[in-house]
């Protein structure tokens, strides 16, 4: 049996292989095809279902930066508030790293979090347009959504008896991390049922929201479940299609909550008893260290891994606040804010164009998944997760194409009007993004 194991996973590591092999030269010539391989690999994580060491990640990523020297698209980064809030931040967490308490994991760490934080910028720079953008979100969903899938089936098959984890390493390698990363994939799913016109991928859609809600139960995490309940109630605000929607959550909730274990029950009901909880207190505890840290050295902090250094910060809010201060945390926060805001931007834009009904919805949807990962995040350490800072980019480029389809709309009106003096350079700001026509 073992050598069966063994041989599969062989098997899995050589057609991993061909398959990044087989991406490098249509990289080479189109750079925002490294985008999606990269994305696929940093997301699902195929490597580690082949035990492989073989660095697939880095191959993509170098074949990305070589056609980036040599293509003959634009490499510009849309400067919004988003985008240089996000660079600010990446600059202190460097700055940060310099006074770390713990300098040799520090600057590993770094090494770590730097490159994610450059295909962030590559993917604003790169993913230009609405056909880009939508096959971006079918990596993300369709890469995660694997484990949605496949962790929903694992917690029917074996009624809840066992628990959904990720692959061991990896940023959702533990319940609680995969349980809050599939959280912020169900409103995705949702997007792209409502987005496509053929009806077998809308019903696959369906298929996968509720085995990936069976997936999060499965996970046992009651942070996950916490996320669940926030990204249901958010959902039915944020959503079109609420009579349908309400309808489709009822019959997973209720099949979910009664196709649990007793054991599962008594767990979840642990949130309102966490003083007799060591778990919980733990987590307390880690808090109050992280607290500490930052009063000691409130600009700064104690630099990466230093709640590591004694125990995880159980936190996205505390690991930041720890690790890069007050300060640190105020940037931190007030990206997701901007993020959000400029989300919202886009929606209320949507509304009164046909032609950015995509925009808005896709825009709703990232809300609920920020939403899952904010509430999902107080409970592990999970700060430099790839897929939020990627929502950031996301929204970045949903807005500057919902400028450009404000300035083509307005250039068409003008034009209509038949105005004297022919055509002149015109500039248009929207927002923090000024489009010129």
């Amino acid at each position: 049996m073992r050598h069966k194991t063994l041989a599969r996973q062989d098997v899995r590591a050589l057609l991993l292989l061909a398959i990044v092999i087989a991406s490098l030269p249509f990289i080479l010539r189109q750079p925002h095809i490294g985008v999606y391989v990269w994305s696929w690999i940093g997301y699902m994580n195929p490597h580690r279902l082949a035990w492989s060491a073989l660095p697939f990640a880095e191959m993509a990523a170098g074949a990305t930066l070589i056609a980036m020297l040599f293509t003959k698209e634009s490499r510009k980064i849309p400067w919004t508030r988003e985008s240089v809030l996000l660079l600010t931040f990446v600059v202190w967490m460097f700055i940060t790293t310099l006074f770390a308490d713990l300098q040799y994991w520090a600057w590993f760490k770094w090494d770590k979090v730097w490159k994610v934080m450059l295909f962030v910028f590559i993917t604003m720079m790169f993913i230009t347009d609405k056909k880009r953008l939508q096959i971006l979100i079918w990596v993300i969903v369709l890469s995660l959504g694997f484990y949605g899938v496949k962790g929903g089936i694992f917690t029917i098959q074996t009624g809840g008896a066992h628990r959904v984890l990720g692959p061991g390493g990896s940023f959702i390698g533990t319940r609680g991390e995969i349980g809050t990363a599939l959280n912020m994939m169900i409103p995705l799913m949702r997007y792209l049922q409502l987005s496509t016109p053929v009806w077998w991928v809308k019903h696959g859609m369906t298929a996968a929201i509720g085995l990936t809600v069976f997936a999060v139960v499965g996970t046992s995490s009651r942070g996950a479940a916490l996320g669940l309940a926030a990204v249901s109630l958010i959902l039915l605000f944020k959503s079109r299609g609420k009579l349908l929607l309400i309808v489709m959550m009822a019959v997973v909730g209720y099949a979910a909550y009664n196709f649990v274990p007793e054991e599962w029950k008594a767990r979840m009901h642990t949130i309102e008893t966490y003083e007799e909880d060591g778990s919980a207190m733990g987590r307390i505890d880690a808090w109050k260290y992280a607290i500490k840290v930052a009063n000691a050295s409130p600009i700064v902090g104690g630099g990466f891994e230093v709640t590591a250094g004694r125990r995880a910060a159980h936190s996205i809010y505390f690991q930041i606040l720890g690790e890069h201060g007050y300060v640190g945390l105020f940037l931190f926060l007030l990206l997701l804010f901007f993020t959000w805001r400029t989300a919202s931007w886009v929606r209320r834009k949507s509304k009164k164009h046909e032609g950015l009904r995509w925009a808005g919805d896709l825009a709703a949807m990232l809300q609920v998944s920020m939403v899952a990962y904010m509430v999902g995040g107080a409970f592990i350490s999970q700060a430099y997760f790839d897929l939020i800072y990627h929502f950031v980019a996301i929204v970045v480029i949903l807005q500057v194409l919902t400028l450009k389809y404000l300035a083509g709309s307005e250039k068409d009106e003008e034009d209509k009007s038949d105005q004297v003096g022919g055509n002149k350079d015109r500039a248009m700001k929207y927002g923090n993004v000024t489009i010129r026509s």
